[in-house]
């Protein structure tokens, strides 16, 4: 495992280089703005006129069409949605090149599948947040950081992994520490982790919990807070502490009772159908689906948030939310 600090990063690398920021929702937002406050010259290439270019205007930032960003920059930082960085590439992007230029992101989907081509002479460099923009802005703020990954797929300069590293201290990452990884790794454990675990498993295993305390006939609410609500706050134990401190900090009873009941929840079939949905992530299988689905205008996903909008968990954990204040209204 290789880790950088703010001490092993030359800032130098940077000086008198502008960096055009592609994007402004939550990662091009908080990175664009810890940068800028960092000293580094960045603009920010935006569609003219839309709501994001407004915005960016309005908190003081150097706003171009991502044309002209694009022509003055040395180092381009794509941080728009996966499924449209190459079509933007393609047409905004790659006309602009010149040799000695950096095309860098916070995910290498694009280019570990290739869709996005970049040119031998140009550096292609990650540096990724392992957090959301709003945490990457906020720690910032706060003199702090969230750790972030760093890797470098083609370095034509010689001193691309000096420049991805100078990224990233300037967002704020290098305080919490830098891990070196690469365009596969991050890629395909990205992938597999919001699948399996973090958005895909955590959120099935909350539902079926939830609907079966309902089926068997305990109040909705209650249900919310056992399966839902409360899952906060053991994560948030697990993320301080890890495991044992989790353990440690709940009580013998649910120590015991999460010990002995917790494989038969997630059991050897559970295992077998993650190796499997990892395998079709590493074959393409899964990027060859999402693809097809963006040529057809994504009907299976508006599917799915049309029916995940109408389930009954989300129904309670709306008025719930709003009712202890959490949510607030519409």
């Amino acid at each position: 495992m290789k880790m950088y600090y703010e001490k092993d990063v030359d800032s130098e690398v940077l000086v008198g280089k502008t960096i055009a920021v592609i994007g402004y929702g939550s990662q091009g937002r908080g990175q664009s703005r810890n940068m800028a406050d960092s000293g580094l010259n960045v603009v920010v290439g935006l569609r003219e006129g839309g709501s994001s270019w407004k915005i960016a205007k309005s908190e003081g930032m150097n706003v171009k069409t991502i044309e002209e960003a694009t022509k003055i920059a040395d180092v381009i930082h794509i941080l728009i949605p996966d499924e449209i960085q190459a079509d933007t590439y393609n047409k905004s992007i790659a006309p602009n090149l010149e040799e000695g230029n950096t095309i860098s992101f916070s995910h290498g989907y694009n280019i570990h599948f290739k869709y996005i081509k970049v040119p031998k002479n140009v550096n292609i460099t990650m540096i990724a947040p392992k957090g959301p923009g709003s945490m990457v802005r906020r720690t910032y703020k706060e003199g702090f950081g969230i750790p972030g990954l760093v890797a470098v797929e083609q370095d034509a300069t010689g001193n691309a992994l000096q420049i991805a590293l100078a990224m990233g201290k300037a967002t704020g990452l290098a305080k919490a520490g830098i891990l070196e990884t690469s365009f596969k790794e991050e890629t395909e454990t990205d992938l597999f982790g919001e699948q399996a675990v973090l958005c895909g498993g955590v959120t099935e295993l909350i539902k079926a919990g939830f609907d079966t305390l309902v089926e068997a006939g305990y109040q909705k609410e209650i249900a919310y807070f056992e399966t839902c609500h409360e899952l906060k706050l053991i994560v948030d134990l697990i993320y301080e502490k890890g495991f044992a401190g989790m353990w440690n900090d709940v009580s013998n009873t649910a120590e015991f009772g999460g010990f002995v009941r917790r494989e038969r929840i997630i059991n050897e079939e559970s295992k077998k159908e993650m190796k499997k949905v990892l395998e079709e992530i590493q074959k393409g299988k899964f990027t060859k689906e999402w693809a097809l689905e963006n040529t057809a205008n994504q009907p299976m996903l508006n599917r799915y948030r049309a029916i995940e909008a109408e389930e009954n968990i989300e129904i309670v954990g709306k008025k719930l939310r709003k009712a202890c204040g959490l949510e607030k209204s519409e």
